[in-house]
């Protein structure tokens, strides 16, 4: 009896969906990690750029521009540029812009800017 019970079955049309549906998600798992991953680093990116902005500021306001430039380059991202310029006698901007993950996600431009006033002393011009 067991037989024909066997034979009347109908065959597991289901059979293979679990490795399939398996397979997507896994593909939708490592897809939004990656996302997450470079969300992450561009948010550390972006505050490595205002980091840079401010401590470059600081120092072109205490008259020291070359050493400003130099610690901004070291604290920013590897892709940024730090354009430092100053307004009349005492006030001081320092921009830095930077592509996060090295441009693996276009169309986002990170971006820091600082402003500062120059102590009295502080003449040294900058470009």
């Amino acid at each position: 009896m067991s037989a024909t019970r066997r034979a009347r079955r109908k065959p597991d049309r289901d059979a293979g969906t679990v490795t399939v549906e398996a397979a997507v998600a896994l593909g939708a798992f490592v897809t939004v990690l990656a996302l997450a991953l470079g969300a992450i680093s561009a948010a550390i990116d972006q505050l490595r750029c205002i980091d840079a902005a401010r401590e470059a500021a600081r120092l072109v306001a205490r008259g020291e521009v070359d050493r400003a430039r130099v610690v901004a380059i070291e604290i920013a991202p590897s892709s940024a540029n730090v354009a430092i310029t100053r307004r009349g006698d005492d006030t001081i901007q320092v921009d830095v812009r930077a592509t996060p993950v090295n441009g693996l996600l276009p169309g986002l431009q990170l971006h820091g800017v600082a402003h500062a006033i120059a102590e009295p002393g502080s003449t040294e011009d900058s470009s």
